[in-house]
């Protein structure tokens, strides 16, 4: 995995999404989507580096924040303003939507 892209805890999200845009991957390991889109997340975090965060976080270790930002399906991107939601990516998209998707938030 890119070193560009952090995962968070529980004790790190609210600072990990606190300012900026930061797009954060809500996964599960054995989830065959989220291994299919992570190359993607990958090429994107090297392409907008110094722009936008990329940070990941396992549904299955903190549960409770994905419960809190209302992940049902995985892969969830949640793209967070200033440590705001600001919009929701849900499922595996070709990395042309994806990046449209993040630049409307530049």
């Amino acid at each position: 995995m890119s070193d560009l892209i952090q995962h968070l805890t529980d004790k790190s999200f609210s600072k990990g999404i606190a300012q900026g845009i930061t797009v954060v991957d809500f996964w599960a390991p054995w989830c065959a989507p989220c291994r299919e889109i992570a190359p993607v997340t990958e090429a994107l975090a090297t392409e907008f580096k110094g722009k936008v965060a990329f940070k990941k976080l396992n549904v299955d270790d903190f549960t409770p924040l994905s419960e809190q930002y209302e992940v049902l399906s995985m892969p969830t991107l949640v793209i967070f303003k200033e440590g705001l939601p600001v919009d929701r990516i849900v499922g595996s998209l070709p990395i042309d939507q994806l990046r449209s998707l993040i630049q409307q938030h530049l």
